[in-house]
């Protein structure tokens, strides 16, 4: 009878331990491909980056940056295009092909994760969102201009 407990808490015990390794193992975050710089796609079609990821990829990249939020409350440097988010695909004209890298970014990150699902559907394979919009720019330290 004791050797049937025993086995019962080793395997009780191999069990655990195996759940903690797997809660502990990275995700998979290349489970939806990646675009051309190497950033993970979201279930959605577009990758999502932080303010400093951003920061780096500005330095590097050639991005297409586009202030979606609406009213105009403020923009980064480089912004290329100022399109409303629901209004993105009446402007698809406006913007680069769909293989080329698009940066989207309002104020909160609410409106340009609506505006890249529409270019993601669109078929644009390189839309990038930036979490967190210029709020997050702002906080990290990072310059906002307020043009007129």
């Amino acid at each position: 009878m004791f050797v049937n407990k025993k086995r019962w808490l080793i395997g009780g015990l191999l069990l655990v331990m195996a759940l903690a390794v797997a809660a502990c193992a990275p995700t998979d975050t290349g489970r939806y491909g990646t675009n051309s710089l190497g950033l993970a796609r979201n279930a959605h079609g577009y990758a999502d980056i932080d303010v400093h990821e951003l920061a780096a990829l500005l330095e590097d990249d050639d991005l297409f940056l586009v202030n979606v939020h609406i009213p105009y409350e403020g923009e980064l440097a480089q912004t290329d295009a100022f399109i409303p988010y629901n209004e993105i695909a009446d402007h698809l004209d406006a913007l680069p092909a769909r293989d080329e890298p698009i940066v989207l970014y309002c104020r909160s990150g609410a409106m340009s994760t609506s505006a890249a699902r529409v270019l993601a559907d669109q078929g644009y394979t390189e839309v990038i969102e930036l979490n967190g919009g210029f709020i997050a720019w702002r906080a990290a330290g990072y310059e906002l201009l307020h043009t007129p």
